[in-house]
């Protein structure tokens, strides 16, 4: 066996070694994110452990921001960074162990499959070329790197504006993963759901609203350690730009429709969390949201509405999250889908878990029921 080697030091990537003597001992630490308030995302290279037996324990994962996220967890792994596969993982006595024998001598390990920066620049140089699709920025992070929106059709004053945001947290890699089924399947133009939908509707996207965070190897604040996601209600330039720049410009087009999509660390199910705890939520909004969930269920047997977070979740900073915030400034239907780190408890994977691909066809779901919805958003 070579001398075992471990690095994090690329885009997104996150692990501190605390031991690398035995391939059956390795201990490492998960990275705070900046301001040190939250850590769960890890993404590292293992080299030189080809057919040995790996015992890599994660020594810090008690202290993780959501550590009941660890129970039935299990992380993925990948030889060539493109198919990623879950590996046998335990949570005791306070750490997360990873049982793993490579079958080649350079593997990674993640906490969910990354979704890189350069594939999201790489989509969006593809995407400019598509009919009816205009790439653009909104402004500058603190980092000094590209906010990112498509719009895709054309908007006039009598077409609905729909607004999809994703990836507030950096580590929810799996919501950038669905906007991509999203995107790939607007701009196929034989696609007659599609057609119908851009005849009536502009849409409004934000692929990843955290790019700092995403290519420094955070799991949910920017680069000034801000929580995104708490930030709605008065956002600021100099603390959460992001946010920021998508408000504003969501108050010069006006919004009929906005989902925002992210993931969580502890349920395995695939759901959404509307607005009821808002000051402003009607019966026309919890119709709408009904409607919503009924047609997504219909459209996508990943996808489920048993379970999923209380009304009150959130309590004071109900109008703090994005689509709190917007549902009561808009007056529209406005939801959270929310996404596993886990496997889908529904329809279990037992090599890939809940995966890129499956959070792909999910993106693709969602166009159904936003058509259905389209004679009643206003």
């Amino acid at each position: 066996m070579s001398r075992l080697r471990i690095n994090a030091a690329f885009e997104g990537g996150n692990i501190e070694v605390v031991a690398l003597e035995r391939a059956d001992d390795i201990q490492l630490r998960i990275r705070p994110d900046a301001g040190g308030q939250f850590y769960q995302w890890f993404y590292y290279r293992l080299v030189g452990a080809q057919g040995c037996d790996c015992r890599m324990r994660l020594v810090n994962a008690a202290g993780a921001s959501y550590p009941q996220g660890w129970e039935d967890y299990r992380a993925v792994a990948s030889y060539d960074r493109q198919s990623w596969f879950r590996v046998p993982t335990r949570y005791q006595q306070g750490e997360l162990i990873i049982d793993h024998r490579p079958e080649q001598n350079s593997v990674y390990y993640a906490y969910f499959a990354p979704y890189s920066w350069e594939r999201h620049q790489d989509r969006l140089a593809q995407l400019q070329h598509a009919a009816g699709v205009r790439v653009d920025s909104l402004g500058s992070t603190l980092d000094g790197r590209e906010l990112d929106l498509l719009q895709i059709g054309a908007p006039a004053d009598n077409r609905l504006r729909i607004w999809v945001t994703a990836r507030q947290h950096p580590g929810e890699t799996m919501a950038e993963w669905l906007m991509e089924g999203l995107i790939d399947r607007l701009v196929d133009a034989t696609d007659p759901v599609v057609s119908a939908l851009l005849e009536r509707a502009v849409f409004y996207l934000v692929p990843n609203m955290n790019p700092d965070g995403s290519v420094r190897g955070h799991l949910r604040t920017n680069a000034q350690g801000v929580n995104l996601n708490r930030q709605w209600q008065a956002p600021s330039l100099a603390r959460s730009p992001e946010v920021y720049r998508v408000l504003e410009r969501m108050q010069q087009t006006g919004v009929d429709l906005y989902l925002d999509i992210h993931g969580d660390e502890t349920l395995p199910y695939n759901f959404v969390a509307g607005c009821g705890a808002n000051p402003g939520f009607s019966a026309r909004i919890e119709a709408l949201e009904t409607a919503f969930m009924t047609a997504l269920l219909q459209q996508s047997p990943d996808f489920q509405n048993r379970y999923g977070y209380t009304v009150d979740e959130f309590g004071e900073e109900t109008l703090t999250l994005a689509s709190n915030q917007v549902g009561q400034r808009f007056d529209c239907l406005s939801l959270t889908l929310e996404l596993p780190f886990k496997d889908n408890a529904q329809r279990p994977d037992s090599r890939y878990g809940w995966s890129p691909q499956r959070s792909q066809h999910l993106g693709r779901a969602l166009l159904g029921p936003m058509l259905s919805l389209l004679d009643r958003l206003r």
